[in-house]
């Protein structure tokens, strides 16, 4: 039976998760499975991959073949790299320890990566948070002045009016004297 590691999609439309698992070739896609190895959710940032290592390691070294999709998450995850150690190690090229601590540095580097991408995500988010902030207050200090313009030119002409009223009244004072 010729068994592949593929993604089994679930979620909602336009929200998908997935499924790692193991099934036979010629089953459908979201149909039978053998094993579930982990999970991949696209929708974090980054996105999130939980995986059974040594079942993927299992099936990988028991001629399991991986779609593209699911080869780039287990390469992402270090699977296929201590495959390819272990490989090393039945040829004789390097023993055990020297495979372990290879995969270490590895480890070491890509958890590094990791943390140097995800710092500069909650840069730019703080960065972006902080033009927002900047944004608003140069929109409310505009606003502000407008609002000051328009409060100006209303006193202006309330002043205009009460000043002609005053000088109607006045006007009309002077006629009324005038006329007795």
């Amino acid at each position: 039976m010729a068994t592949k590691i593929r993604l089994q999609r679930h979620g909602r439309k336009g929200y998908a998760f997935y499924k790692i698992v193991v099934a036979d070739s010629r089953a459908p896609r979201d149909g039978k499975f053998i094993e579930k190895i982990g999970t991949y959710n696209p929708n974090t940032n980054p996105a999130t991959v939980d995986l059974n290592f040594e079942r993927a390691l299992y099936w990988l070294t028991n001629g399991a073949q991986p779609t593209d999709t699911a080869r780039n998450l287990l390469s992402r995850e270090g699977v296929l790299l201590m495959k390819h150690l272990q490989g090393g190690i039945k040829k004789g090229a390097f023993d055990e320890q020297a495979a372990q601590a290879k995969f270490e540095a590895w480890t070491k580097s890509r958890e590094a990566a990791l943390g140097t991408i995800k710092a500069n995500l909650q840069q730019e988010k703080l960065n972006a948070a902080k033009a927002a902030f900047e944004a608003e207050q140069a929109a409310n200090k505009a606003k502000a002045a407008q609002v000051a313009e328009k409060k100006a030119l209303a006193a202006k002409e309330a002043a205009e009016a009460a000043a002609e009223a005053t000088e109607e009244t006045t006007a009309e004072s002077t006629e009324e004297t005038s006329a007795e």
